[in-house]
């Protein structure tokens, strides 16, 4: 498929890697918070009327923290949702492309590749887990492309609450015990371009390079200081490692130039 040439449907465009693929994809028909993915017989009506060659969802609940309040609101989005999404995907043939996580291991293992088996430790991870299964159950034509720590323009992310916090305060902790690919979603939504075209199945597609949540804090500001996850007290547990391994597609550059890039916009 050459991108200019298909009939795409973005839905979550008004997220933070909803904009940039809204960039990559111009001619998109774009769907935001004015449609819940979870009711579906809206979304079946849309992609009926629309007919797309693919769908990418972008959509999701992404809020760590919250999953683990709101724990049916996050199995609705980000797990059941994608079983209406699939099966409509399959019955007009429509090529699905989905936005996984990370998190959907438990961060035992130095990396994980796309054959890792999966094992969520928290409600937001169990809940992607849940979409990926969703996806495979009813339907073969998809790529579910796993990233992480993800940040942008147009959207709250680690970047940007350290610059602020830093201004605010004379130091920031930040844990050095949990560690992960940061991953710029200019970049991302640039290669799905690649992805759209390649065999279905999982790919693990985040920036080149893995680092703890404190060296990346140390790459943005100069007040950082570390402290262990122990230290840092959250109702959902994170993953002590969570390193995607890519090895299907050409990598993208490492974190550091792209956070040079982000650093450089927003100045």
């Amino acid at each position: 498929m050459v991108v200019g040439s298909i009939k795409t449907m973005i839905f979550g465009a008004y997220g933070m890697l909803g904009y940039e693929l809204k960039n990559v994809f111009p001619d998109a028909k774009w769907i935001g918070s004015e449609l819940n993915i979870t009711d579906k017989s809206k979304v079946i009506h849309i992609i009926k009327s629309f007919n797309p060659d693919v769908v990418i969802n972008a959509a999701a609940y992404t809020d760590v923290e919250e999953c683990e309040n709101n724990i049916e609101q996050a199995f609705c989005v980000n797990g059941w949702a994608l079983s209406h999404i699939a099966e409509v995907c399959y019955k007009i043939n429509s090529r699905l492309i989905h936005f996984s996580t990370d998190y959907v291991f438990d961060g035992t293992k130095k990396e994980y590749g796309e054959s890792s088996v999966p094992n969520p430790i928290n409600v937001y991870g169990k809940s992607k887990l849940l979409g990926e299964l969703s996806i495979r159950e009813h339907m073969e034509d998809f790529r579910i492309v796993r990233t992480s720590w993800l940040y942008g323009p147009n959207g709250k992310n680690f970047v940007n609450t350290i610059l602020k916090l830093s201004s605010k305060i004379d130091t920031v902790s930040v844990v050095d015990d949990q560690f992960g690919k940061p991953t710029y979603t200019v970049d991302l939504a640039e290669k799905i371009k690649e992805i759209i075209n390649l065999e279905p199945g999982v790919y693990h597609t985040t920036n080149e390079g893995s680092c703890s949540w404190y060296d990346f804090a140390c790459a943005i500001i100069q007040n950082a200081v570390p402290i262990k996850s122990e230290e840092f007290i959250t109702k959902a547990k994170r993953p002590k490692c969570s390193v995607l391994l890519n090895t299907k597609t050409k990598p993208m550059r490492h974190w550091k130039d792209a956070l040079r890039e982000y650093l450089s916009h927003l100045k």
